[in-house]
C-alpha cells in the first residue's frame, strides 16, 4: 500500500497549521523574548508597542488566570518569564496584533531593562557548580572496581558528541478558536495534542475537558514537537481566552531555530577493559548532558543514554552514570533516538579507540562481544529473540567483509590524494516508552451504513506514515479494500489520554489498538452472517469483501452485511484499548524488563575523503535491518534511508554553535547546515533480515522510526578511518560533528 498522502504532498494539497483558513476576525500572536541568557528582569515597558496601530494587547505572566508553568516532568520552567531569564529565547511577553507583520514591529517596541548575569554554557563547569536538573542516576552490572585488574588491556577517552537542530519543514505553529462557555479549539502542530491539552488547561486555570486539540499532520517532527510544541500552543490559547477571537501564532524559521531547544550535546569520560582474547570485561562511563534551563524531557532522555549505553555488547561489569547539567541554554529536548545515539556513539568510540591502539580492525571486538540469548543488559532486562549473530552473519553473505576491506585498501593504494574507510556499526535499540505508564493507546471505529469506515486513534502523523499503516492494520482484520477506510483527524475529544507520539511505539501501540476494536466489530458482523445463513458461526469468515460459509463464497456482499447489522441494532462503532504487557522498571533499584522487544542491524559505510580540501564522500552505506515481518516494506526502507541521512549529518556537519554569552551563531540555514542531495550516500543497500518478527509488534512488523538513525554514525569512524591512512601522525579525536574543517586539521596535523 502506498503513503496514502503521498499524492496531495507533491501537490501541494496536504493541509498543515499555516494552510487552514482562518476566520475574519482571527488575530496574530508573536513572543516578545530575552536577548540575555541568564539575569533578573528589573523592567518592562509595553507603552510604545501598544500605541502602535493595529496592535490589540500584549499579555505578561500577570495576564494567566491559572498556574504560570509548563514543565511536564519538573516544574521549572515559566510560561512567560516573571522575575528573571535564563536563555536567550525565553518568552516574557506575547504581542497580539491584526497582522503579523504589525506584532512583530511592536515587539520590537518593547522596552525591558536586565540585571545580566554570567550565564553557564559548559556541562563540566555546570557539574562542578552542582547545577543539574536533577539528581545523577546509575546503572551498574556486576563489579567494575574489582574487574580491572582482570584486564590486561585498559584505556580511557573522552567522547563528545553535538546538538541538532531539527528543522522540521513546518515551523512550530497553533491556532487557537474561542468556543461557546469558556470552551477552546486548538489545532496544533504536536507530537502530544494530550500534553498540550492539559498544560493548557492548567495555564488558563480550566478543566482538560474544556479544551479540544485537532491534529491533521505536521509537516516533520523528530522529536521537536513531543514536549516544545506547547508553550505556542498555550499562548495562542491563552491570548485567544482573554481576548474572545482566534489567534494564530506560527514562529518564523529564525524565531523557531534560536528559540527552541536541540537534540542534547553529551561529553563522555569512559573507561573501557579487555581480556586477551578481546572480550569486553569492564565499562563505565560518565555522561554529561547539557540540559539546557529547564528539564523539558531531559530526565527521560538521560535514562534512555543509560539504557543504550552498552549497544550490542555483553559486558559483565559496567558503571554507567549520567549527570542532566542546567546550563543558560534554550532547554533541550527530544530528537529521534532519545539520548540512545549519544550512548552508542561513546561505546563505539571506545572500541574504535581500543581496535586503533592494537592495530586491529574494531569489527573483531564487535563481533567477539555481541549479545546472546540468556545475555543481562545492565538494567536487568534479560537478552532474547536476539538478532545479531544472523544479522552480521547475513551482511557477510551479501557483502562480504574482506573484499570489501580489500577494494578499499586497494582504493588507498592507488590514490595519493584520495582516500577511503570503512566502518560497521551494530545497533540494539530498546522499543517501547521507558516510563511504563505511557505504554498504552486506544483507538474508535466507525462502520457506517453504507460500509464505510472511520478510524481515530491517538497516532499523529507527521511524515512516518503512521495513518497509512493504521489502514492496512484495519482492511487485514477486516478484509476490506483500503479504499474504505478512512482516517481522522488526531483529537483529544475523540480518543483522549493520548501518549505523544514518539518512541518509536506509535505504530504498534496505536496499531494493536484499532486491531482490538476491528477485531470486536468483525465478530458481531460474522454472527450476524451467521444468523443469516442459519449456521455456526465458526463456519463463518469474511475475506474480500465478502461473507464465506465453511470457506466457500457466498452472495452476501460486506455493505449487504453491514446493512443488515445496522437494521438488526447492532452496534457498528467499538473502542479498542491496548497496553504494552509484561514491561515495567523500578527505578529505585535501577532493574527492570523496560522494552517489549529490541530491534537489531548492521551498517557497513565506506567514505572517501577528498584529502586536498578535507570534504568526503560517503560511497555506499550496506544495511541488514530486523524489520521482524514488515508490513509495509516500501515506507520501511523510507524510514530507514531518512534516518540513516539524519544520523550521518548529527556526526558529520550539523554544528550546533553557541558563544560563551549563550547566542546561538548557526541559527540560519546559511551557518546551520544540514545534508542535502550531494551529501546523501551515492548507494544505499537494505537487505531486510529473514526475522521472526516480535507478537508485541504490530503484525510482527517491528519499529523502525528511531533505530535506523544510529547506523548514520558509521560514516563518522570511516572517516577517521581514511584520514589516519593518509596521515599517520593523525591522533583520532572522538568528537562530533566530525565537519570538513575538522577533517582538512586532522589531514595535516603533525606529532
Amino acid at each position: 500500500m502506498k503513503n496514502i498522502d503521498s499524492n496531495n504532498h507533491v501537490q501541494g494539497k496536504s493541509i498543515f497549521i499555516d494552510d487552514i483558513t482562518v476566520s475574519q476576525n482571527s488575530l496574530y500572536a508573536v513572543p516578545f523574548c530575552s536577548t540575555i541568557a541568564n539575569g533578573k528582569i528589573l523592567s518592562i515597558n509595553l507603552s510604545e508597542a501598544l500605541k502602535l496601530v493595529g496592535v490589540i494587547d500584549i499579555f505578561t505572566h500577570n495576564d494567566i488566570p491559572g498556574e504560570n508553568q509548563i514543565g511536564a516532568i519538573i516544574q521549572d520552567e515559566e510560561l512567560l518569564a516573571e522575575k528573571a531569564v535564563h536563555f536567550i529565547g525565553q518568552p516574557i511577553a506575547i504581542v497580539v496584533a491584526e497582522t503579523e507583520l504589525i506584532a512583530i514591529k511592536a515587539r520590537e517596541l518593547i522596552q525591558i531593562d536586565y540585571d545580566e548575569l554570567e550565564p553557564i554554557t559548559d556541562v563540566r563547569i555546570a557539574k562542578k557548580k552542582n547545577s543539574l536538573i536533577a539528581p545523577p542516576r546509575k546503572f551498574e552490572l556486576g563489579n567494575t572496581d574489582s574487574a580491572w585488574e582482570n584486564c590486561p588491556f585498559v584505556y580511557t577517552g573522552t567522547v563528545k558528541s553535538g546538538g541538532q537542530e531539527h528543522l522540521y519543514l513546518e515551523t512550530q505553529g497553533s491556532y487557537a478558536i474561542p468556543l461557546e462557555n469558556g470552551n477552546i479549539k486548538i489545532f496544533s502542530s504536536t507530537q502530544g495534542p494530550t500534553v498540550v491539552q492539559k498544560i493548557g488547561a492548567k495555564v488558563l486555570g480550566i478543566s482538560m475537558n474544556n479544551i479540544e486539540v485537532d491534529v491533521t499532520r505536521l509537516g516533520g517532527g523528530f522529536g521537536g514537537k513531543e514536549d516544545q510544541a506547547t508553550p505556542w500552543a498555550v499562548m495562542a490559547m491563552l491570548s485567544a481566552h482573554k481576548l474572545n477571537k482566534p489567534v494564530k501564532l506560527v514562529l518564523s524559521r529564525y524565531d523557531d531555530m534560536y528559540m527552541t531547544g536541540k537534540r542534547h550535546p553529551y561529553e563522555t569520560d569512559y573507561k573501557i577493559g579487555l581480556s586477551e582474547d578481546l572480550k569486553i570485561i569492564a565499562f563505565e562511563a560518565e555522561y554529561l548532558q547539557n540540559a539546557g534551563a529547564a528539564a523539558d524531557l531531559s530526565p527521560a532522555i538521560t535514562e534512555r543514554t543509560l539504557f543504550h549505553s552498552t549497544n550490542s555488547y555483553f559486558i559483565p561489569n559496567v558503571k554507567a552514570t549520567v549527570y542532566s547539567c542546567k546550563t543558560n541554554l534554550p532547554p533541550n529536548t527530544a530528537f529521534r533516538g532519545f539520548g540512545a545515539p549519544q550512548s552508542i556513539f561513546v561505546i563505539e568510540s571506545a572500541i574504535k579507540n581500543v581496535a586503533n591502539q592494537l592495530n586491529i580492525p574494531a569489527r573483531e571486538i564487535q563481533e567477539i562481544n555481541f549479545l546472546k540469548e540468556k545475555d543481562e543488559f545492565p538494567y536487568g532486562q534479560i537478552v532474547s529473540d536476539v538478532e545479531l549473530q544472523s544479522i552480521w552473519q547475513t551482511a557477510h553473505n551479501n557483502f562480504n567483509f574482506y573484499d570489501l576491506e580489500k577494494s578499499v585498501c586497494d582504493f588507498n593504494d592507488e590514490n595519493d590524494l584520495n582516500k577511503r574507510g570503512v566502518s560497521f556499526i551494530p545497533i540494539t535499540f530498546g522499543i517501547s516508552f521507558t516510563n511504563t505508564m505511557m505504554n498504552h493507546a486506544r483507538s474508535l471505529v466507525h462502520i457506517y451504513q453504507d460500509g464505510s469506515i472511520g478510524i481515530s486513534t491517538g497516532a499523529v502523523e507527521m511524515g512516518q506514515s503512521v495513518n497509512t499503516k493504521m489502514i492496512q492494520v484495519a482492511s487485514n482484520v477486516l478484509s476490506v479494500n483500503t479504499d474504505r477506510i478512512k482516517i481522522e483527524s488526531t483529537n483529544t475529544t475523540r480518543v483522549a489520554n493520548t501518549s505523544p507520539s514518539a518512541a518509536s511505539s506509535t505504530a504498534d501501540l496505536n496499531g494493536k489498538a484499532v486491531e482490538i476494536a476491528c477485531k470486536a466489530l468483525l465478530t458481531r458482523l460474522v454472527g450476524i452472517a451467521g444468523q443469516i445463513l442459519s449456521t455456526e458461526v465458526e463456519d463463518i469468515n469474511i475475506h474480500n469483501e465478502y461473507v464465506f460459509h465453511k470457506n466457500k463464497k457466498t452472495n452476501i456482499k460486506w455493505e449487504e452485511l453491514v446493512w443488515e447489522a445496522f437494521t438488526r441494532r447492532i452496534n457498528l462503532s467499538e473502542s479498542g484499548h491496548y497496553f504494552t504487557p509484561e514491561i515495567n522498571f523500578d527505578k529505585n533499584i535501577e532493574k527492570g524488563h523496560p522494552f517489549a522487544y529490541h530491534v537489531y542491524g548492521v551498517a557497513i559505510t565506506t567514505v572517501t575523503v577528498d584529502c586536498l580540501r578535507g570534504n568526503y564522500e560517503i560511497e555506499s552505506v550496506k544495511i541488514i535491518h530486523d524489520f521482524g515481518k514488515s508490513m509495509n516494506q516500501e515506507i520501511d526502507n523510507g524510514q530507514i534511508e531518512g534516518a540513516l541521512v539524519q544520523g550521518i549529518g548529527w556526526v558529520t556537519m550539523e554544528e550546533i554553535v553557541f558563544d560563551d554569552k549563550g547566542t546561538l551563531q548557526s541559527k540560519a540555514l546559511s551557518t546551520y547546515k544540514v545534508p542535502d542531495l550531494y551529501s546523501a550516500p551515492k548507494s544505499i543497500q537494505i537487505v531486510p533480515l529473514d526475522g521472526r518478527g516480535s507478537d508485541k509488534a504490530i503484525l510482527k512488523s517491528k519499529a523502525v522510526g528511531e533505530p535506523p538513525f544510529i547506523y548514520g554514525i558509521g560514516s563518522f569512524f570511516a572517516i577517521q578511518d581514511a584520514i589516519s591512512v593518509f596521515n599517520p601522525d593523525y591522533i583520532p579525536k572522538y568528537e562530533a560533528p566530525m565537519t570538513p574543517e575538522k577533517v582538512l586539521l586532522g589531514l595535516y596535523q603533525k606529532k
